[in-house]
């Protein structure tokens, strides 16, 4: 049977790496016998980092779902990854959950990845609570990080578990939804001990008014009750605190120890207590047929509909599809319609998974999580009933910033490489893959030198494709600078006809990427059949220049003169006489080597900007303008040399601290300082 719509409680886990995102995934598992083992990241042992890179690195690199029962209620976990290079994970989690989990270690406190954590959540509009992790550190201070937490949050941050602290030491944790204290044994196993007779120097008195005063903002009924003096009753304060999260102006705060499963037992009662279904927010919008947008409630009643967060290529499996079910309900073997292509496609199989383990569901409730394999849809698509054919909008990824040149290293790894980046492809959509039309390399995108190290990885395991990465060639173009006129003659004979062909050709700069070819002949000096063999000849020569070999922009050739052979000339001959004309005629004409110029925009945080703007004197770039864009963030607009900006991404991250972001689109061409010159045709003539 499939649980109902307001028994369901989707849960994402979200904080910068290291803040025991995996770990409290698997004391959660643990503690509410979902899983009988209790594994650990240390050991490759836990049931969301299951992957053999994520076993190998010790770090979470994919979203994992764990779909478990606890207190009648169906509880869809999805555990993700830390690290800015895999931050992907965490956008299609966020989009899908319903409250995000921010973890936040105690001794480390707020880094970056909490704060992006934080700032998507409001972006969609979820629910959120802070879970302060590893108290069983000795030097962990909860209470200077809840400070910190206020400061930097709100005044909706709102504590709901607090620790005792005597003589240095947590001795037992205080439920103040509940008022009731825990102790725990070394098997983390809480027992019910009396409240501290001092009140802790005041500070429960101070916390319950804080929650007091938090849960009167959430209507006009108990705020009247909170100005007219009156205690909330325990029904009130809970409901107050659930209402709150659902509006999304109480986060409430709770302390826990995923190594010694101290505090899980509370996190998980306030899981099933105060987190919202998803029938209680509202699911975002979505348009028709014609695209006029529609409201869809999250009913279990209504026409089906699912939206696909997220796909895996698995070589064994096949291709898994995650999706949640954003209205009806889902049985085996539905025919259903991608809403996005129009292809049809049938549901075989429903699967709850946890980890890599794989259970078949009989249906799923609208706002249920589960899976299914076989199908050809992809992330942010939506399959629906063909009843009432809707579509949501697709998940905001972060943008490739990391290109490297991907080689195959043998002639056979070639297809299985073309073939493996397009199924990874498919699942990442962090990644994409061109083909430069200049150098003619093929390009991997990507977050970061680690996000495609891991790629390179799967295509060898997964896909048995043997690559290398390079850093890229960089386009250059080679033009000229002033205008010249030369002849092009090209003269044979070895028995029987020979070959002649005579051209005079001006060249000179213009705007035009492309070759402009022109003709002024008078008087039939050269037949006007062999203009197209002239065209042609400077055609295939503006494939290489003369400084470097480089493509050749920005180029006008007028033909004005020349002479023919009755029975010599030939289309050939006048083609090699104007390549003849070509090299002669770019050798006089001052070439010079152009290099690609991005238009870069860079946000970073106000206090990075003049570390930013001096980094792209550096690197040769100008300044254009900066842009405030609120929440204490500033664009830079610059424009920038391509070949200055491989590791621009490695910089913005360590300078922002993670916080910073940035794109770069090809704009134009300019020359080349002449100081580099040298060293760029050598390198050019290397490759």
């Amino acid at each position: 049977m499939a649980v109902e719509t307001g028994k369901i409680k989707n849960i994402a886990l979200v904080g910068h790496n290291g803040s025991g995102k995996t770990s409290l995934a698997e004391a959660i598992l643990h503690k509410c016998g979902a899983s009988d083992r209790f594994g650990k990241v240390t050991d490759g042992t836990t049931v969301c980092d299951y992957d053999a890179e994520e076993i190998k690195r010790k770090y979470t690199i994919n979203t994992a779902l764990a779909s478990f029962s606890y207190d009648s209620k169906r509880i869809n976990i999805l555990d993700t990854p830390g690290l800015f290079d895999f931050a992907g994970g965490m956008h299609e989690a966020v989009a899908t959950c319903d409250t995000a989990i921010i973890t936040v270690a105690a001794v480390s406190g707020i880094k970056t990845g909490d704060m992006i954590a934080f700032e998507l959540a409001e972006k969609y509009g979820k629910s959120k609570m802070f879970a302060v992790t590893k108290m069983d550190d000795p030097n962990a201070d909860y209470y200077a990080l809840l400070t910190k937490l206020k400061t930097k949050f709100g005044q909706g941050i709102c504590p709901i578990v607090i620790p005792v602290i005597e003589n240095g030491e947590t001795v037992s944790y205080i439920d103040l939804l509940e008022m009731k204290n825990f102790k725990y044994d070394t098997n983390g196993n809480s027992s019910e001990i009396p409240m501290p007779a001092d009140g802790l120097d005041g500070k429960i008195e101070t916390f319950l008014s804080e929650i007091s005063e938090a849960v009167a903002e959430v209507d006009d009924t108990l705020m009247e009750k909170f100005f007219e003096g009156e205690e909330f009753t325990h029904d009130e304060i809970v409901s107050g605190i659930h209402k709150g999260m659902v509006r999304g102006i109480i986060t409430p705060v709770v302390c826990t120890s995923a190594a010694t499963l101290i505090g899980i037992d509370l996190l998980l009662n306030k899981m099933s207590a105060i987190f919202p279904s998803p029938n209680e927010k509202p699911l975002p919008s979505a348009t028709d047929k014609t695209g006029k947008e529609i409201a869809v409630s999250c009913d279990s009643n209504d026409p089906v509909s699912a939206f696909v967060f997220k796909t895996v290529a698995d070589p064994f499996v096949g291709k898994m599809t995650f999706m949640k079910i954003m209205s009806g309900t889902l049985t085996p073997d539905t025919e259903l319609v991608n809403a996005n292509t129009g292809h049809p496609e049938k549901i075989s199989k429903i699967l709850r998974l946890m980890g890599k383990k794989q259970e078949e569901a009989g249906q799923a409730s609208a706002g249920d999580i589960v899976v299914t394999t076989k199908i050809s849809a992809e992330t942010s698509e939506t399959l629906c009933s063909p009843k009432r054919v809707i579509k949501f909008g697709a998940i905001e990824f972060p943008a490739p910033c990391y290109s490297m040149a991907v080689h195959a290293r043998t002639q056979g790894d070639e297809t299985k490489m073309s073939g493996g980046i397009k199924r990874l492809l498919e699942e990442d959509k962090t990644m994409t893959y061109t083909r430069d039309s200049i150098t003619g390399e093929q390009i991997i995108s990507g977050l970061g030198e680690q996000h495609l190290d891991i790629a390179v990885s799967k295509l060898k395991v997964k896909f048995g494709a043997d690559v290398d990465l390079t850093v890229p060639r960089i386009a250059y173009r080679e033009t000229i600078r002033q205008k010249v006129k030369v002849q092009g003659r090209h003269k044979k004979q070895s028995g029987g006809h020979g070959q002649f062909g005579d051209v005079h050709i001006e060249f000179e700069p213009c705007d035009s990427t492309e070759l402009v070819f022109e003709e002024k002949i008078f008087g039939g000096a050269v037949p006007k059949n062999y203009f197209p063999a002239v065209e042609k000849g400077l055609q295939e020569s503006m494939k290489k220049g003369v400084l470097a070999g480089c493509p050749v922009s920005g180029l006008k050739a007028t033909l004005v003169d020349g002479s023919y052979h009755p029975v010599d000339s030939s289309e050939m001959a006048f083609k090699m006489a104007a390549s003849i004309a070509f090299k002669e005629g770019l050798k006089k004409a001052n070439p010079v080597m152009l290099e690609p110029i991005g238009a870069l925009k860079v946000i970073v945080p106000d206090e990075n900007t003049g570390d930013v703007m001096g980094e792209l004197n550096k690197r040769r770039g100008r300044v254009n303008g900066m842009n405030p864009v609120g929440k204490g963030m500033t664009e830079v607009d610059a424009d920038v040399p391509m070949r200055e900006m491989h590791d621009f991404a490695m910089y913005i991250r360590q300078t922002a601290k993670g916080m910073g972001s940035f794109t770069c689109t090809f704009e134009r061409y300019e020359q080349l300082p002449a100081n580099l010159l040298d060293e760029v045709v050598a390198s050019v003539a290397a490759e």
